[in-house]
């Protein structure tokens, strides 16, 4: 059973309507086959592709993880991109700017990362913390170094949503395929493996006091991000809201949107000229 990715997709020009958006859904991988068996089968096709996509050397492809915390980020990327020949794939997990990323606007330490033509590249949170966290907290913001005349607060927002679009649709037109996905994921879910996180002495770490002070922000962030997914999702580089209280829901789901992505490149194997036809055939006479 292939998942119809389409239905979580944000169509351009259409509100987001996360209100409406599910956080759980019914188990994805059907009643005739299992979870394991789906995702291996994922992993083994997106194996081939970014075999393909590599060799073809003309695309790139950028995909884009947003969420609330232990919406499941890490975990989706370890096991959606298993199977990936790491020469052709980098992670780039993007947390507080540091004093140098600072004296740049604010698409700079992102755009240092972009992928390379036959190259995924996949960005663990991005350049959308910008209107997502920074939104949240005014302080972030004024605290980056922009002259106080050109911060209007009122605007700045969209102003920033333009800047974006202008870069990925400019990314977009130079052969760069950008996925972006929200791993929905409901409060109650985020308590529960907030416990876990508590409980379980192996993941005490991933848990800090800062977590909690950002949960007490959720409809200030879930607000943030529906005006975000709104304004920014396009038919060429458009956002995907996963339902994400299921982490093998999402993670099926995640690498069936991926495996559509590249095959809607085109991309073959670099083409054997006569003189290379013959190069070889030298070779192996020599053999």
């Amino acid at each position: 059973m292939k998942i119809d990715t389409s239905d979580f997709r944000v169509e351009a020009g259409k509100d987001a309507g996360l209100a409406d958006r599910a956080t759980d859904v019914a188990h994805v991988w059907g009643a005739d086959t299992t979870y394991k068996h789906v995702l291996h089968r994922h992993v083994k096709k997106l194996t081939a592709l970014q075999r393909l996509h590599y060799a073809s050397g003309h695309y790139s492809l950028l995909v884009i993880f947003q969420g609330m915390d232990a919406a499941g980020k890490d975990g989706a990327i370890r096991h959606v991109m298993s199977g990936v020949n790491p020469q052709g794939c980098q992670v780039f997990s993007f947390k507080q700017p540091s004093s140098e990323e600072l004296e740049h606007d604010f698409l700079w330490r992102t755009t240092r990362h972009l992928p390379e033509r036959g190259r995924i590249g996949i960005f663990n949170r991005s350049y959308y913390e910008e209107v997502l966290i920074a939104r949240v907290h005014p302080e972030i913001l004024h605290g980056e170094g922009i002259p106080a005349e050109l911060i209007n607060e009122s605007s700045i927002w969209k102003e920033r949503y333009r800047s974006i679009a202008d870069l990925e649709a400019h990314l977009s037109r130079n052969g760069t395929k950008i996925v972006k996905i929200f791993l929905n994921l409901s409060q109650e879910e985020q308590a529960s493996r907030f416990r876990e996180r508590i409980d379980v002495p192996e993941k005490n770490w991933k848990l800090t006091l800062a977590d909690i002070h950002e949960r007490g922000h959720w409809d200030r962030y879930i607000s943030a991000y529906e005006e975000c997914l709104t304004a920014t999702s396009t038919r060429d580089s458009p956002w995907y809201v996963v339902p994400a209280d299921s982490k093998k829901n999402a993670r099926l789901i995640v690498s069936q949107i991926i495996v559509d992505a590249l095959r809607g490149l085109k991309m073959a194997y670099p083409a054997v000229t006569a003189e290379r036809a013959q190069e070889l055939a030298d070779v192996r006479a020599e053999l």
